[in-house]
């Protein structure tokens, strides 16, 4: 039988969703960095504030996980 530290596959799994958190924001840091002209900041930042509410709750998920099965769930997909 094969026992899951599941501290440890919490960590990874956050690990994971930073990564994937890491890179919807890509996009919309180019445009924030730089102030492109002719790209709208306001609406990249809107864009950002979906993506960091969709990771919050991500990370509310990923921290009540008590099963791997809970953790699997909540993993972003992909």
């Amino acid at each position: 039988m094969i026992t899951v530290n599941i501290t440890k596959a919490k960590n990874i799994a956050h690990d994971k969703r930073r990564e994937a958190r890491a890179e919807e924001f890509k996009p919309y840091d180019e445009v924030i960095m730089k102030q492109i002209p002719g790209n709208d900041a306001t609406a990249a930042e809107t864009a950002r504030q979906v993506i960091r509410a969709k990771y919050a709750a991500m990370q509310t998920a990923i921290d009540a996980a008590t099963t791997t099965d809970q953790l699997k769930a909540a993993m972003p997909q992909g």
